[in-house]
């Protein structure tokens, strides 16, 4: 074989390695928007243009927690210590759109203020990657993770726990972490009664499994609303989407949509928004 030969085949064989090398990992830019979703599978956040979220004004029966979830946003915001937080409780009750529309106003008035990361439960595991992107930045970052709980035989509980508060770095001061949840513990109560009645000291085996939620600093409860409460929501969206119609028939269609769904919550309420407006012909833009 003659050197133009062999300059060929090496050529072929640079490019098919070229073709099998995996991807480069995009970069970590926090200044490419105001939210991401994180990808631990690249290593990468993925910039959110147009956030899908409401505003703060229109979260009703929820005037407690949202002080409280602003205020301390507020100060994490100014670089003033502030709390991880844990938002627990009734489905549909307006958890996830708090923190989305906190984030929301806090960058309305002062712009980029704050960076959302969203984090989904599959991909706890790799915070302490994400965290490794995250420290040193100047931007500051609230970490967010929807519908956080676990199941038995489920550890990654523990690299959150140390994420949080533990670990030999500890959490970046640039960086907060709130998390939704159903449950208080974000464990099912069997499977702490199993640990109880399996484990060799009981007591301990309970302790590792409820300790996490010790590492929020803040507890804010959610509850089903009542029945004023559905129609403030209710009514509120119809005023700012401009729904002509009677109060009266507004209320009556209101109960005769939560009858169907068996509940009241925030969510009900916006999803009998979305329906009266398409049976209206108005656009909810």
């Amino acid at each position: 074989m003659n050197d133009a030969d062999q300059n060929g085949l090496l050529r072929r064989i640079a490019d098919a390695l070229e073709r099998l090398a995996p991807q480069g990992r995009p970069p970590v830019d926090l200044d490419a928007a105001d939210a991401f979703v994180w990808h631990a599978d690249r290593a990468w956040l993925e910039p959110v243009a147009a956030v899908n979220r409401v505003a703060i004004d229109l979260l009703k029966g929820i005037d407690s927690q949202r002080d409280t979830l602003l205020a301390n946003t507020e100060r994490f915001a100014q670089a003033l210590p502030a709390n991880n937080a844990l938002l627990w409780g009734a489905r549909g009750m307006g958890k996830s759109s708090l923190v989305k529309a906190i984030h929301g106003a806090i960058n309305a008035k002062t712009p980029r203020a704050l960076a959302l990361v969203e984090v989904h439960r599959e991909d706890i595991a790799s915070l302490p990657a994400l965290l490794g992107h995250l420290r040193g930045r100047t931007r500051r970052v609230v970490l967010y993770c929807d519908d956080l709980s676990f199941d038995a035989e489920d550890s990654t509980y523990k690299s959150l726990k140390a994420v949080l508060e533990g670990g030999i770095e500890g959490r970046p001061e640039n960086v907060i972490f709130y998390a939704t949840s159903n449950r208080r513990h974000m464990m099912p109560r069997d499977m702490i009664e199993n640990e109880r009645s399996t484990a060799i000291n009981p007591a301990e085996a309970v302790e590792e499994k409820v300790s996490l939620s010790d590492r929020f600093g803040l507890w804010l409860g959610f509850h089903a609303c009542d029945q004023e409460t559905y129609f403030a929501i209710v009514e509120g969206y119809a005023e700012r989407y401009r729904l002509a119609v009677p109060k009266d028939a507004l209320r009556a269609g209101a109960v005769e949509w939560a009858v169907t769904r068996g509940a009241r919550s925030g969510r009900v309420a916006w999803q009998f928004i979305q329906d009266l407006a398409g049976r209206l012909g108005t656009r909810l833009a």
